[in-house]
C-alpha cells in the first residue's frame, strides 16, 4: 500500500466565506420603520428630562408646585391656565331625599347613578359644564326655614364657580335626557323668539294676572321655565347671567321676601316665583315660558288630574322626561329604568339588531 498522501479537491465556490463575511459584518438595518425612530427619540427625552430633574431637584419641584397652583388652584400672584368656561353648564340635584331623613335604598342609588351618568354623557357631547349638587336635606337653612330653598342658593353659587358661562340649566335628579344628540342651541336657545311664549293668555293654569302695567315685552329672555298641570314646574328650568338674574335671585332668596309666608307656599321657592311674577313687572318682562314637552315632559302618573291632556305627557322623541312626583306613590326606579331602555332601544344602530 502507498503511503503517498492527496489533496481534497480544490472549490473556487466562495459561498461559506461570504456567509462568514456577512456574518461578521452584521449591523443593525438602518432603514428602521417610523415608529421605532419614534420611539427611540421619545425615550432619548424622557432620559433628558430624567438626568435634568435629578440633577436640579429644588427647581423642579418648584416648577411641579407652580404648574399644581397655576391648574388646580385659585391662589393669588399665580397665573392660572385654565380652560375657558362652557357656554352652558347643568346643574343637577344629588343625594335628594338622603342625609338627616333617611337612608337610601340600593333602587335609589340606582336612580341617581342613572341620572348622573345620563348628564355626563350629554354635557361631554355636546361640551356643556356640569356640576353635581347635594342637596341632602340637613340642618344648614333650618334657622331660616329654607330646607327646600336650595335651587336659589346653589344657582347663586354655580354663577361664581363659572364666571364666564352664559346658560345654567337646573335638572331635578329624576330627569333623564331622552334625545342626547339634540343639542340645547339646536332645541331652541338659537331661536327663543319662536321657541317661546311670553303672554299667559297661551296657558294660565293658575289663573295669575294675564297682564301688569309697565311690563316691557321686548326684553330679551333672561330665564326660561315651564309649566305644568299646577303651575311654575321648576324640575328644569334655565337662568341666564346678567344683572336682571343676578337682582331676581337675590330677592327670590331674600328673608325679607317670605318670613311670613313660607308656610302658606306648599312649594316652597316655586310659589316664591310665582308671586313674584304676578306682582313685579321688572321679573315678568324677561321671563319666557317653553311648552312643557320641550325640556319637562311627564310620564303617565303625573298630572293625574289632566291624564288626558297630552301637552303634559311624554312621547316618543321627546328632549327629556322628568318623573316629577315619583317618590309619592310611583315608582321611580321602575320608571327610571323604562325611559332607560326605551331611550336605547329609540337610539339603537340598525347593525345591533341582535342586541
Amino acid at each position: 500500500m502507498s503511503s503517498q498522501g492527496f489533496s481534497l479537491p480544490f472549490s473556487h465556490d466562495d459561498t461559506h466565506h461570504k456567509r462568514d463575511d456577512d456574518y461578521n459584518s452584521f449591523r443593525p438595518n438602518r432603514n428602521r420603520s417610523f415608529l421605532g425612530r419614534l420611539m427611540h427619540f421619545v425615550q432619548a427625552i424622557q432620559k433628558f428630562i430624567l438626568e435634568i430633574v435629578v440633577k436640579n431637584k429644588l427647581i423642579s419641584l418648584i416648577g411641579v408646585t407652580f404648574l399644581f397652583l397655576s391648574f388646580f388652584t385659585s391662589v393669588p400672584f399665580v397665573p392660572h391656565f385654565k380652560s375657558a368656561d362652557p357656554k352652558v353648564v347643568i346643574i343637577l340635584a344629588a343625594n335628594e331625599g338622603g342625609g338627616v331623613l333617611k337612608w337610601k335604598s340600593p333602587q335609589e342609588w340606582s336612580v341617581e347613578r342613572s341620572s348622573i351618568v345620563n348628564k355626563k354623557n350629554y354635557a361631554k357631547r355636546h361640551g356643556y359644564g356640569l356640576t353635581i349638587k347635594d342637596v341632602t336635606i340637613k340642618k344648614k337653612y333650618s334657622h331660616e326655614w329654607r330646607e327646600s330653598w336650595e335651587k336659589v342658593d346653589i344657582m347663586k353659587q354655580t354663577m361664581r364657580q363659572y364666571p364666564n358661562s352664559e346658560w345654567f340649566w337646573w335638572l331635578d335628579l329624576h330627569t333623564y335626557i331622552m334625545e342626547p344628540q339634540i343639542s340645547l342651541e339646536t332645541h331652541f336657545l338659537n331661536n327663543l323668539d319662536n321657541a317661546t311664549y311670553r303672554s299667559l293668555t297661551t296657558f294660565n293654569p293658575l289663573n295669575l294676572p294675564i297682564d301688569l302695567p309697565y311690563t316691557d315685552y321686548s326684553q330679551p329672555i333672561d330665564m326660561l321655565i315651564t309649566q305644568d298641570c299646577g303651575g311654575f314646574n321648576l324640575g328644569s328650568f334655565l337662568m341666564r347671567r346678567s344683572e336682571w338674574s343676578d337682582m331676581l335671585l337675590d330677592v327670590w332668596w331674600d328673608p325679607a321676601m317670605y318670613e311670613q309666608m313660607h308656610m302658606q307656599w306648599e312649594h316652597k321657592e316655586q310659589d316664591a316665583l310665582e308671586t313674584l311674577y304676578s306682582t313685579q313687572p321688572w321679573i315678568r318682562e324677561r321671563v319666557g315660558f317653553l311648552p312643557l314637552r320641550t325640556i319637562n315632559a311627564f310620564p303617565q302618573g303625573a298630572c293625574s288630574d289632566q291624564a288626558d291632556d297630552p301637552q303634559f305627557f311624554f312621547k316618543p322623541h321627546d328632549f327629556i322626561v322628568n318623573m316629577a312626583g315619583c317618590e309619592w306613590g310611583r315608582d321611580c326606579w321602575g320608571e327610571m329604568e323604562h325611559f332607560k331602555a326605551l331611550s336605547k332601544r329609540l337610539h339603537k344602530r340598525w347593525w345591533k339588531f341582535w342586541e
